[in-house]
């Protein structure tokens, strides 16, 4: 599993920041830093899709730099997971695939959460912790 995971967006369909959790302590972003990435993503990723010439409208999924990578995973619902790792991390799909699930199990079961508002579910982050050190 990856182990140079820096942070983890999810942005409702909206496009509005709901969750973000920093995994390193090294280059974390401020909130506006935050919220202006996930904004822009959420932006890119639309018009990416808008602009498939054929089949069903999918949009950005990875962004590779030389110092950093982007990967997105967006539910049915519309909802995007993005983490942001360094270049050489693979399996990231995978990996924002299982953190959909323990989403799906530990916020979207909690019967104190609203959806589309922040995440504020401690043993998500707990779960979500575990499995981003394993």
């Amino acid at each position: 599993m990856p182990s140079r995971c820096h942070t983890l967006f999810i942005v409702n369909k909206a496009g509005g920041l709901i969750y973000t959790r920093h995994f390193s302590a090294e280059n974390q972003l401020n909130v506006n830093d935050c919220l202006r990435l996930a904004s822009t993503f959420h932006s890119m990723h639309a018009i990416a899709g808008r602009l498939t010439p054929a089949g069903a409208p999918t949009g950005i999924e990875t962004v590779e730099a030389d110092t950093f990578r982007l990967q997105c995973f967006q539910t049915p619902t519309g909802i995007k997971f993005i983490m942001l790792s360094e270049p050489m991390v693979s399996n990231l799909d995978s990996l924002l695939r299982q953190i959909y699930s323990l989403y799906s199990d530990y916020v979207l079961k909690n019967p104190f959460y609203e959806l589309d508002m922040p995440i504020q579910c401690e043993l998500f982050n707990v779960k979500v912790d575990a499995l981003i050190a394993s």
